[in-house]
C-alpha cells in the first residue's frame, strides 16, 4: 500500500480506514505512543501502539531519530492536542538512529544555540525550526515564479560564470583552471589569462543584471533568479558570499514605474507566504514570543511575526528622495547625540544599516523606498539626473532588515554612459556588448535586484541569514 504524507493525513476524514506512514520519531513515550513526522509539515501524527502488536525488539528500535513505516488505522483521537490518530496495526524500522549521539548534536532537551546547529548544518532540517524556515523558503520560491509568469514577464538564466563585475566592486571570486603551482605568466611578470581556460580573465558572477538588460532589449520584461558571489570579507549576520538574487528587468519603464513593480511583487510574495505556509509562521511566531521574553523590555519586537507581516502589505511603501532623508538624519536624536557610529554630517554619505534601520523603524514605521542617490555613491550603469549629481536609483529598507532592493532606472544614453564608464576606469572593450544595447534601439529602462534570502529573513523573523539557506557560505567557511 503507497503511504500517505503526514500532511494529507492529518487533513483526512476518512476514519477507519487504512492507512501507511512513513517518517521520522520525534519521541516515543510509555512504550505506546510515538509522534512521527515526515517533514511535509511541521505538525506530527500520533501513532498509538495497542498490546502485543509490536513485539519488544521493534520497541527497543523505536528512537528518537529513527526511520519507520506505520501501518494502522486513522481513528478520532482520544487525547488532547490532536483531532485524529493511527493505531498502529505494524511498524516496520527503515533506519536506526543512535539517539544519544544525536542529542549532542541537534535533539538535545535544551535547545540548542542556532550557531551551534550552524556546525551540524546536515543535521540542522531535522528540527522544528529548521524545517519551517526551509518549507517557507520554499513556497516563497514558487511565488516568486509565479508572480512574474502571472505578469508576462520571461526567466532567463544568465551566466553564473562571466568576465565581467556588474558592480564594478572587484569583490568576485575569480575563476582558473591554472596549475597554480606553475601559473603561466606574460612579458611583464602578469598572470597570462589568454593561457587560462577561457583565454580570459573570469569570476563566479556578482549580479545577472547586465546580461539580463540585453534580453529585455529583446523580450521587453524578464527576469533571473539564481545564485551570485560576492568574496566580502563581512562576518555580519546580514552578508554571505555565496546567496541568491532576484534581478528582473523591463524595456520601456522609467523609475517611478520601478518602484511599483518592486512593491507589488514584494507585497504579492509576503502574501502568498502569509496564505500558504499558516503553520510554520505560527510556530516561528511563537518561538519568537518566547525569545522575546529573555530580552530586555526595549529590545522585543513590536509587533508579532504575522501582523509585521501584514502591516507590509496593508501600509504603501513611503516614497523619500535620498535628500531629504539626510535632512531627517542630520536632525535626528540619534545624530545630534552622537549615537550613529557613522555620523551624518553632509549631503553624499553612503548610508550605513543604522541609518536605514532609524527612517523605517524609529522615524516612518513603514518601510520605505529612498530615490535618487547621489551619482558618486551608485554603479555607473544608473541614469543620471539632469542635475548631474544624482541618479535615478532607489533602494527598498524593511524593519528589521536595512536595505531588501537596490535598482535604478539604466543608463540609456551611449554617450553618457560611456563617460561614466571612463570616469571610473571601465574599459569599454571589456563591455562592448553592453554598450551595443545603446547603439541599437536604446529606450528607457529598469530593474532592481532583491537578495532572495533577505526576504527570507524577513518573512521567518530569524535575525541571522546563516540560518534562512541550507549551506551557508561566509568567510573561512566551506563545510559540506
Amino acid at each position: 500500500m503507497k503511504h500517505t504524507k503526514i500532511i494529507e493525513v492529518l487533513k483526512s476524514d476518512k476514519l477507519a480506514l487504512p492507512v501507511v506512514v512513513k517518517g521520522w520519531v520525534r519521541s516515543f513515550r510509555n512504550d505506546r505512543f510515538i509522534a512521527l513526522n515526515d517533514g511535509s509539515t511541521i505538525k506530527n501524527i500520533q501513532c498509538v501502539i495497542e498490546d502485543d502488536i509490536v513485539d519488544q525488539t521493534t520497541k527497543n528500535s523505536i528512537s528518537i531519530g529513527a526511520a519507520i513505516t506505520v501501518d494502522g488505522v486513522l481513528v478520532e483521537s482520544q487525547g488532547k492536542g490532536q483531532r485524529v490518530e493511527i493505531k498502529i496495526t505494524g511498524i516496520n524500522i527503515e533506519g536506526n538512529a543512535d539517539s544519544e549521539e544525536l542529542k549532542l548534536t541537534i535533539l538535545s532537551p535544551k535547545r540548542h544555540s542556532l550557531e551551534k546547529l550552524r556546525e551540524q548544518a546536515h543535521l540542522r532540517i531535522r528540527t522544528n525550526t529548521f524545517g519551517a524556515i526551509m518549507r517557507v523558503r520554499s513556497k516563497l520560491s514558487f511565488a516568486i515564479h509565479e508572480y512574474f509568469q502571472k505578469n508576462d514577464f520571461y526567466y532567463v538564466h544568465t551566466p553564473v560564470i562571466t568576465g565581467s563585475d556588474a558592480e564594478g566592486a572587484g569583490e568576485a571570486f575569480k575563476i582558473t583552471n591554472m596549475d597554480l603551482n606553475d601559473v603561466p605568466k606574460d612579458e611583464n611578470g602578469e598572470v597570462d589569462y589568454s593561457k587560462d581556460f577561457f583565454g580570459r580573465e573570469t569570476n563566479l558572477t556578482v549580479s545577472g543584471q547586465l546580461e539580463a538588460e540585453t534580453y529585455a532589449m529583446g523580450l521587453g520584461q524578464v527576469y533571473t533568479f539564481g545564485p551570485t558571489f560576492r568574496a566580502e570579507n563581512s562576518n555580519t549576520s546580514r552578508h554571505l558570499s555565496e546567496f541568491w538574487m532576484i534581478e528582473p528587468e523591463v524595456a520601456f519603464c522609467d523609475l517611478d514605474g520601478n518602484m511599483d513593480l518592486a512593491e507589488d511583487f514584494i507585497k504579492y510574495v509576503i502574501k502568498y507566504a502569509l496564505d500558504n505556509c499558516q503553520d510554520d509562521l505560527e510556530f516561528l511566531e511563537n518561538r519568537l514570543v518566547q525569545e522575546d521574553k529573555q530580552k530586555p523590555q526595549a529590545e522585543r519586537a513590536e509587533m508579532l511575526l504575522r501582523d509585521k507581516l501584514k502591516f507590509v502589505l496593508e501600509n504603501n511603501f513611503k516614497r523619500v528622495s535620498y535628500t531629504e532623508a539626510i535632512e531627517i538624519l542630520k536632525n535626528s536624536k540619534p545624530n545630534k547625540k552622537k549615537k550613529f557610529k557613522y555620523p551624518i554630517n553632509e549631503w553624499g554619505a553612503d548610508l550605513q544599516s543604522e541609518h536605514e534601520r532609524f527612517l523605517v523603524e524609529k522615524h516612518f514605521k513603514c518601510p520605505v523606498i529612498l530615490f535618487d542617490y547621489p551619482a558618486k555613491i551608485k554603479a555607473f550603469y544608473m541614469r543620471l539626473n539632469e542635475d548631474g549629481n544624482t541618479v535615478r536609483a532607489m533602494d527598498i529598507l524593511f524593519p528589521g532588515i536595512g536595505e531588501i532592493v537596490g535598482g535604478s532606472q539604466r543608463e540609456e544614453r551611449l554617450d553618457v554612459l560611456q563617460e561614466k564608464m571612463k570616469a571610473l576606469d571601465i574599459a569599454e572593450e571589456d563591455l562592448w556588448w553592453y554598450l551595443d544595447t545603446r547603439r541599437f534601439g536604446t529606450c528607457a529602462h529598469s530593474g532592481f535586484g532583491l537578495g532572495f534570502e533577505r526576504l527570507v529573513l524577513f518573512v521567518t523573523g530569524m535575525s541571522n541569514i546563516r540560518d534562512v539557506i541550507p549551506y551557508p557560505r561566509t568567510p573561512l567557511n566551506a563545510e559540506f
